[in-house]
């Protein structure tokens, strides 16, 4: 309740706790400073820690709650530490000891601190403190502590650093600590040196499965390292080894550690379980290790299938072991095997015991030839060339039969292969074995042969290594001596090519003696060797004329030979092909005949092409028709139409487009209109209706009446223009005005009839037809605009009447052009104005005043522009031009114009005074520009009044300026005018004193009592009095009342013997200040009655928490506090707490708190 007083408690509040703990009273000392020191203040901090020392030396959870509540900060921090630690709050005491020493004696009492309170105390320190804690922490107590620490570790190891608590582990040898905090760190790691120590305490904490697991599943682990460890640590379980050797390739280390050690159950078990195919690096290994045989053959096989058969093969043949593997191979063969490396070991071992190789090598489908016959060149050419020949191992075979001189194997071989790559490798002549083996090909390998494919293949083999001379020598004695291959098909193509190519003055004799050969073929090669006679026999021998005649046309180039020969065998292919030799030579004449007798008509399109280069369209007729009746043609019968008219048989046109036909007549008209036949495209064009091109070519005959008929028919726009403009270059305006009305609706084609005419000065008639189209129903904007341009170019008078009229209908930018070309000015403002082009109306009729300018025309123009600079050119237009109107345009442009840019050009041009109606209508706005060229005005008339009335209105202008300009001026009022504005401006006593020269004392007055200023009223007074004026003493007095002091008003009075005159200033103080006197005696006592009521009200309210109080159970007696007086005897001290001696409190239970 005190503490809640108005004012605050009147009484200390360390008195009152003192006086409750006299009486043992805890509670109410408790509850009291609780509710008093809420706030928190500085000041109480005495009070905080004296409320917190009473609760720690009685009651220690009572003051545990009071700091847990956080309500107070400024109490004595290492006074409330130390009775925390000795009253066994260790997590307060070290929440508030500051330096290192008292925090590492408290926070080793672990045994009485809660471990999450603890661990969470660790995340306020520094990293430095919190490590030191923890290494007292593992001195004190390695085994009790580890497992907080651990925690701390894992809780801040971002803030401590893994690597730092890594080297505490390791310093403490706490193996166990360190397999703990890196546990939970490891997944999120990559770090290799964190796998490892992990790995690392692991093994020494005897946690095995978890090296293995680690050793299996992490990828970050340094494997060399970890492997170099786990050999030295020698763990009963080799898995984790196994699992490091076998990820990184370790095999070997692996396979002699285990060895060595006597581990062979866990040798079996990795190739058996781990991974069978790193069998061969464990069995070279251990065949390093000289390890019985009996062992690798028995791991061997327990394996069997899943072994890799080629390394295990390389790693014995490489210790010369292989015969090692031949129960495995023999086994695996035995079981259906075909895999090549199986086969490959195995005929090796038969080669090394020669067991029969032979028949391996010749019956065994699956071993690689090439590794086998590698293998056995060493040890028997002879087996190696039975391999490469099994295999067709070409470039092997040559290479150990040259290295051993086996020409004769090769031979065979080379003949039997009948391979031409092979056959061209050993007949190089950069091969120096080769005259060798052609001497084994000749006299052994083909004599030997039955096959005519192999004579064939050697034959082509020697053909194309350049060899002519023995292979002809060795083709006559197989073909032409009765031998098995005199008839041979091949051999007789072979002989004669290679006469062909070696001696061509035997292939003639050839031909006549040999029947058996590809007439063709040869022919072909005959005709490449430019043999053309022989080719021309081969191909009469075998009755192939069509290429007989090819070779007389296109290789002898005979004409008349082939001609004869045509007439001879009498056939239509031969006649085609001498027609188009003949038309290729330009002979279109004999060409249509062979065609003709060839009955040929597929070659039309060139006879027809040929024909008209030549002009030869009789005979062209001839060939047509001939073809009409073989093929229904478009281009046939549409050539055949445009013969007819070449040669002028338009009778022949008109009966023979009546007749059914196929011709593309529109095209043979157009064609024969392009070729200037205009009476056969006439015929054409009216058979099929076209109109149009029916008007052109009628235009072309000169018949323009029939041309506007068929134009009419046609109704285009492009037939209409064609037919107008001839008619307009012949001089038939009347016939080109029908045109012209047909084709002006069209808004696209107008321009080009009109430039048409003009171009040929038919400028009456081009006006005479737009004023005719403006008549027609479709008449549009731009034959009104059309129209108008041409007024304004022949025919100005008519201009201004057509705008007017038809303004609506116009095109107004194109006229608008049309007008500035031709100086039109007046009718050219009258457009901008209609197009709402202000600015460039405006423009114009200030450049072209002359003709262009009526006032209000422009008035009203000017007020639309949206170029503001036009204002001001308008402006200097009026000036030179209409110096009497310009004050109208600018009442009109008031709202628009900068006033100050007016002002400056009327200033600069010498004429303000012309615009001075103007600027008084605009002085409302306040601008400084006009208002000081109406002042300056004003000042030349001597127009005070004005003046006056000005400066009291406009204040925007330079005052002070024009105060000095006019404050000697030579009439009085003009001077008063200046003191008035240094009144205005602030300028006090300039002003004052102008008024003071000028005699005007009630300005001067009025000056200093608005100035405000003491001294400038008091100096006024001297003035007066020095002057003698005691009239205007007296004045002054009261119109400077409150700026004047009294003492001041009645010494210069009494001094200067003007007390009667200071004697009304004095009465009027004297009320005034008895006034305000009274005012306060009264606002005293009201306040006095206001104090008393509310000494009263406190007084009431006291009593009534008195009698509330006595209702309330009485408290025990409390002893006296040391130092005070009382009766009651000191309690004994408190020793062994290390504390000086505290008189007990007793409280009881916090309940209400």
């Amino acid at each position: 309740m005190m503490s809640q007083m108005e004012g605050g408690c009147p009484v200390d509040y360390n008195t009152i706790t003192d006086l409750f703990l006299q009486r043992n009273m805890i509670r109410e000392a408790t509850a009291f400073l609780l509710d008093v020191l809420k706030p928190n203040l500085p000041e109480h901090a005495f009070l905080q820690t004296k409320v917190l020392e009473i609760n720690l030396v009685t009651f220690p959870n009572v003051a545990d709650a009071i700091l847990a509540n956080g309500m107070f900060s400024h109490y004595d921090r290492p006074r409330i530490a130390q009775l925390c630690e000795k009253s066994g709050l260790y997590v307060r005491a070290l929440q508030h000891y500051s330096e290192l020493p008292d925090i590492k004696r408290v926070i080793v009492n672990t045994h009485a601190i809660e471990p999450q309170a603890l661990v969470e105390f660790f995340g306020t320190l520094s990293p430095e403190w919190a490590l030191e804690c923890m290494k007292d922490l593992l001195l004190v107590n390695l085994r009790g502590n580890l497992q907080i620490i651990v925690q701390v570790a894992k809780e801040y190891c971002e803030q401590l650093g893994v690597a730092t608590c890594i080297k505490l582990f390791e310093q403490f040898k706490s193996y166990e600590g360190l397999y703990f905090f890196l546990g939970s760190y490891l997944s999120s790691s990559e770090d290799p040196d964190i796998h490892f120590k992990y790995i690392e305490a692991a093994a020494k904490t005897g946690q095995i499965k978890e090296v293995e697991r680690v050793t299996r599943e992490s990828n970050f682990y340094d494997p060399e390292k970890t492997k170099n460890f786990l050999m030295e640590a020698k763990l009963p379980d080799a898995r984790p080894l196994i699992n490091v050797c076998d990820r990184f390739g370790f095999v070997p280390d692996l396979t002699h550690y285990l060895y060595s050690n006597n581990m062979l159950r866990y040798i079996e078990g990795y190739v058996q379980k781990v991974n069978p195919g790193n069998a061969p690096l464990v069995v070279g290994q251990l065949l390093d290790d000289e390890c019985p045989e009996d062992f690798i053959k028995g791991l061997i096989l327990s394996v069997r299938s899943l072994l890799p058969v080629e390394p295990l093969v390389d790693e014995c043949e490489k210790r010369n072991r292989l015969r090692l593997l031949t129960q495995f191979l023999e086994h695996l063969v035995s079981e259906g095997s075909q895999d090549v490396h199986v086969h490959n070991a195995l005929g090796k071992i038969i080669i090394d015991s020669n067991n029969n190789p032979e028949h391996f090598l010749t019956t065994n489908p699956y071993y690689d030839s090439r590794v086998v016959g590698r293998y056995c060149e060493k040890r028997d050419p002879t087996l190696a060339v039975v391999a490469y020949r099994r295999g067709q191992c070409d470039d092997e075979l040559i290479n150990v039969t040259n290295k051993n001189s086996l020409f004769k194997l090769q031979a065979r071989y080379v003949v039997e292969r009948m391979d031409g790559d092979l056959w061209g490798k050993v007949l190089d002549p950069e091969n120096e074995f080769r005259r060798l083996l052609i001497d084994q090909v000749v006299s052994t390998a083909l004599p030997e042969s039955k096959s005519p494919e192999q004579v064939s293949a050697a034959v082509k083999a020697f053909m194309t290594a350049d060899l002519p001379h023995e292979l002809i020598e060795l083709l006559e004695k197989i073909v032409l001596q009765n031998s098995a291959f005199s008839g041979n098909f091949n051999l007789q193509n072979l002989l004669i090519l290679t006469a062909i190519k070696a001696d061509p003055s035997r292939v003639m004799d050839y031909i006549n003696r040999l029947d058996n050969f590809d007439g063709p073929a040869v022919g072909e090669v005959a005709v490449e060797a430019q043999l053309y006679e022989e080719a021309f026999a081969i191909f009469k021998k075998f009755n192939l004329n069509v290429q007989a005649v090819n070779v007389l046309l296109d290789n002898i180039r005979d004409i008349n030979r082939a001609v004869e020969f045509a007439f001879r065998v009498e056939e239509d292919a031969v006649w085609s092909q001498v027609a188009k030799s003949q038309l290729r030579e330009g002979l279109v004449s004999d060409a249509i005949e062979s065609f003709i007798r060839a009955d040929d008509a597929t070659h039309f399109l060139e006879v027809i092409r040929a024909a008209e280069d030549a002009d030869v369209y009789h005979d062209l007729v001839k060939y047509l028709l001939m073809v009409r009746l073989k093929t229904k043609e478009p281009k046939v019968d549409s050539e055949l139409i445009y013969a007819y008219a070449k040669i002028d048989r338009l009778g022949d046109i008109e009966e023979f487009i009546l007749m059914p036909n196929v011709a593309n007549l529109p095209n043979v008209g157009d064609r024969l209109y392009d070729e200037a036949l205009y009476e056969a495209a006439k015929i054409i064009f009216a058979f099929i209706s076209n109109w149009g091109k029916l008007a052109i070519t009628l235009v072309k005959l000169k018949q323009f009446q029939g041309a506007v008929d068929a134009a009419r028919k046609a109704n285009s726009a492009k037939t209409w223009k064609e037919v107008c403009f001839a008619c307009v270059d012949a001089e038939e305006f009347r016939l080109a005005q029908i045109c012209g009305l047909n084709i002006i609706v069209q808004v696209d084609d107008l321009e080009e009839v009109s430039e048409y005419y003009q171009n040929r000065g038919c400028f009456n008639e081009l006006i005479s037809l737009m004023e005719s189209g403006l008549g027609l129903e479709r008449a549009h904007m731009g034959i009104f605009t059309e129209l108008g341009v041409l007024y304004a170019r022949y025919r100005h008078e008519k201009l201004m009447e057509h705008i007017k009229l038809f303004s609506t209908r116009l095109n107004i930018p194109k006229l608008i052009r049309a007008c500035d070309e031709q100086q039109h000015w007046q009718e050219l403002t009258y457009l901008y104005a209609q197009y709402d082009e202000f600015d460039n109306a405006a423009t114009t009729v200030m450049n072209h005043s002359p003709e262009a300018w009526e006032h209000m025309q422009f008035k009203d123009i000017i007020v639309k522009v949206a170029n503001v600079e036009l204002y001001y050119k308008a402006v200097h237009f009026y000036l030179q031009e209409h110096p009497d109107l310009i004050n109208d345009v600018l009442n009109v442009l008031a709202l628009r114009v900068d006033h100050t840019r007016v002002v400056d050009i009327m200033r600069k041009a010498g004429h303000l005074r012309l615009v001075k109606p103007y600027m008084v209508a605009v002085q409302s706005n306040n601008v400084s520009a006009v208002n000081e060229a109406l002042n300056d005005i004003y000042v030349e008339e001597e127009d005070y009044d004005r003046l006056r009335e000005s400066i009291d209105l406009h204040d925007n202008f330079d005052q002070i300026g024009l105060a000095q300009r006019i404050e000697k001026h030579e009439l009085l009022e003009m001077r008063r005018v200046a003191a008035y504005i240094y009144k205005k401006a602030g300028r006090w006593k300039q002003s004052i004193a102008l008024s003071k020269k000028d005699n005007l004392y009630k300005d001067a007055m009025e000056t200093a009592s608005q100035s405000g200023d003491r001294e400038l009223a008091e100096e006024l007074l001297v003035y007066f009095i020095e002057q003698g004026k005691k009239e205007c003493f007296a004045s002054c007095l009261f119109v400077c009342y409150d700026l004047i002091r009294p003492d001041v008003a009645l010494e210069l009075a009494w001094m200067n013997n003007m007390i009667d005159f200071a004697f009304p200033y004095l009465l009027q103080f004297i009320r005034e200040y008895t006034g305000k006197v009274d005012e306060l005696i009264k606002d005293k006592i009201e306040a006095m009655k206001e104090a008393k009521a509310k000494a009263e009200d406190e007084k009431d309210v006291i009593m009534q928490q008195n009698l509330y109080a006595q209702l309330l159970p009485l408290a025990l007696p409390a002893p006296p506090m040391p130092g005070m007086g009382g009766g009651y005897p000191a309690p004994p001290p408190m020793g062994g707490m290390g504390m000086p001696p505290m008189p007990p409190f007793g409280m009881p239970p916090m309940g209400s708190y």
